[in-house]
């Protein structure tokens, strides 16, 4: 019987050894960085190597129970300390001379231990269950104490508490099955069931925080000599002579497995990302974000996805698709999204409630633990971020991207839109009056902030932009004569000027006009299309791909932006970056982006005359087109979307200096196109 139970508990070994691979692969997959919430849990459930891992340890605890049917806890307990060395050879790690005598110690010292403990063993008396009782409360002060612990040592404490509550849940199946309990049965079996639960937390915690060879050194120590202890202790399993004969062989094992445990290298997080000592856990909170099209979302997925592929340990909250809560993990950043409802303002758009993120975001701060917090809107997320954090003792940073006029076309009656203005801009100014710090993408927009009571500087740092990513094509496609537009449709965007001014142009040019994206007032430009009898020369093309995006910009003639409420114009930055000549509005930020007569023209807003002399400017000169295209390429330069991040982490920097202010930096993207 005794040689089947040693068996049974080496092919458990195996089956954690196993477990233990596909968990760590799992943990470090979903959580992408040093912390697992309870919401990250969502995300492991869908991850297809961490339910073989279940079946995994179901296997092998079926094992370790049967052995222990068979044999006492000083014989079954010590040989789980195998699995360590499956670990190692799971993990691919490099065999070094560290690595190789790590493994001799170990499995030496285990050898010896069972042998002794075997012989050791005597008839146990009847168990005293409130002895075992130690054990989980060992455990929880553990636990505590990992809280204000350092990463490692995080890891150590962690994985410990939950070898603790292993031990101590063998020792109460090996009670079990001994058919001792009389009427306590229950609650052992709940108190077994609770254990294994609260094992596995800290252990899947353990796993976020460190290495798996750290963290199954650890379990493989603690977990036998918490059931060894509560064997001699409170079964009386073994003579106290054991543990004076046993020392050896133990110390063999335990330095084996300090010595597996320093040698073998952490592995890297997954895509490429490596946390070190620079790198920051950063909360970005957006009130839109892709799938949602517009500048805003873009700028977030930008800053989120550039940061993380930094380095950075990047968590994003944002509305959800749907009504329910969601975790995910894209572009190496971790995406919470709360659930949220649809508006009658925007066919897509969607906003979360404000009691539902007044409950779920200081949740999500609580598990993610950030140094800091970039809030992207002052709205219902973002504002709530803010406080949350601010309440928190948590750094945030901030940039404004908001203008009152973005909102004003939808469904406010004309004579309400200055009043809305202005309260709108009281409300933005009132939330930023918790910021030390502030930053705008433009000069001009910097200057609007100053203007509508923004009491303190702010810097201005650019959206930036992935030139790469829009560069012209190797042999690019002559665009004839195409007028590319790309944004919402809704007022603010007067796209209606472009419809006019393309109407008027010489027939000769044979001028096409291609509008990207969509919107409120799409029905009225294809009415308006249709009155100036240019539906055969203008094209709605309503929501496209990325790559047909990249297309369209790569074989226009010109792109047009008719809009005058653009903080930066992500669009006129896109199409800069794949050469191509600007014709604008002069107003609001895009003289910053538009050179006259240098890479484009700028028009007085209405003036449709002048508009329309621009555009047949461009339009009638390759040359010009061509010469003006490579100084878009040119300009766009400053705007590099790595520029922006590097400023940013220096801006985060000094947020986050011991003897500098607490800074909040609050990025209110809605409205950016």
């Amino acid at each position: 019987m005794l040689i089947i139970a040693i068996g049974c508990a080496v092919a458990a070994a195996v089956g954690y050894a196993l477990a233990n691979h596909l968990q760590h692969t799992s943990v470090r997959a979903v959580t992408a960085g040093p912390e697992l919430t309870f919401r990250g849990v969502r995300a492991i459930l869908r991850v297809a190597s961490w339910r073989w891992s279940v079946l995994l340890l179901a296997a092998g605890a079926a094992l370790h129970v049967l052995a222990l049917t068979m044999a006492p806890l000083v014989v079954v307990q010590p040989i789980g300390v195998l699995s360590l060395v499956g670990t190692v050879l799971l993990a691919k790690v490099r065999l070094t001379r560290g690595v190789l005598a790590g493994m001799v110690l170990t499995v030496g010292g285990v050898a010896g231990f069972v042998g002794l403990s075997a012989s050791a063993t005597t008839t146990a008396t009847r168990p005293d269950l409130l002895v075992a009782q130690c054990v989980p409360v060992l455990a929880v002060v553990l636990a505590a104490a990992a809280r204000r612990a350092g990463a490692r040592t995080r890891c150590v404490l962690l994985a410990g508490a939950g070898a603790l509550l292993f031990g101590f849940t063998s020792a109460l199946v090996r009670v079990l099955t001994q058919g001792q309990l009389g009427g306590l049965l229950p609650v052992v079996a709940a108190e077994i069931v609770v254990a294994a639960l609260a094992g596995s937390w800290f252990v899947h915690q353990a796993h976020a925080r460190g290495s798996s060879a750290v963290v199954v050194a650890t379990t493989t120590i603690v977990d036998p000599v918490a059931a060894i202890l509560i064997g001699i202790v409170a079964y009386g399993e073994a003579g106290s002579s054991f543990l004076t004969i046993a020392v050896l062989p133990a110390a063999a094992a335990i330095v084996g497995l300090l010595v597996l445990a320093r040698v073998v290298p952490e592995p890297p997080f997954p895509a490429g990302r490596e946390f070190h000592n620079g790198s920051l856990r950063t909360v970005v909170a957006a009130d839109t974000y892709p799938p949602d099209i517009n500048g805003a979302s873009h700028f977030a997925h930008r800053l989120a996805a550039g940061l993380a592929a930094r380095g950075h340990d990047v968590h994003v909250l944002c509305p959800s698709t749907t009504s329910r809560d969601r975790t995910e993990v894209a572009d190496g950043v971790v995406v919470h999204r709360i659930g949220a409802l649809r508006t009658p303002f925007h066919p897509t758009f969607r906003v979360c409630t404000p009691w539902r993120v007044a409950r779920t975001v200081p949740a999500l701060l609580k598990d993610i633990r950030p140094d800091l917090v970039h809030s992207q809107a002052h709205f219902v997320v973002g504002r709530r971020a803010v406080r949350a954090a601010a309440a928190a003792a948590i750094p945030v940073v901030s940039t404004n991207h908001f203008m009152p006029e973005n909102l004003v076309g939808y469904g406010l009656p004309r004579w309400s839109h200055r009043l809305f203005t202005r309260l709108a801009w009281w409300d933005l100014t009132r939330v930023l009056e918790h910021a030390s710090a502030v930053t705008a993408p433009t000069p001009r927009a910097v200057r609007l902030l100053e203007d509508n009571g923004l009491d303190r500087p702010a810097t201005a740092i650019s959206c930036g932009i992935d030139r790469t990513h829009f560069a012209p094509a190797p042999a690019t496609v002559d665009g004839g004569a195409t007028i590319l537009f790309v944004g919402r449709l809704d007022a603010e965007k007067n796209v209606h000027e472009l419809l006019e001014a393309a109407a008027a142009l010489p027939a000769d040019l044979e001028a096409m006009v291609e509008l990207v994206g969509d919107g409120s007032e799409r029905d009225r430009l294809e009415q308006l299309a249709t009155r100036l009898g240019v539906t055969d020369r203008v094209t709605f093309r309503g929501f496209v791909t990325e790559d047909e995006l990249v297309r369209a910009y790569q074989s226009c003639a010109v792109f047009c932006m008719p809009g005058t409420a653009e903080l930066q114009s992500l669009a006129t930055m896109e199409a800069m970056a794949a050469g191509k000549p600007v014709v604008a509005a002069d107003a609001m930020a895009l003289p910053h982006l538009v050179q006259p007569g240098r890479n484009g023209w700028l028009y007085q807003p209405g003036d449709v005359a002048g508009l329309t002399r621009a555009l047949g400017d461009v339009l009638s000169d390759r040359a010009v087109r061509d010469t003006m295209g490579r100084v878009s390429s040119d300009l766009i330069a400053a705007h590099d979307i790595q520029n922006t991040l590097a400023r940013f982490e220096e801006l985060y920097r000094d947020v986050l200096m011991p003897n500098s202010r607490q800074t909040v930096l609050v990025t209110s993207s809605a409205g950016t196109a």
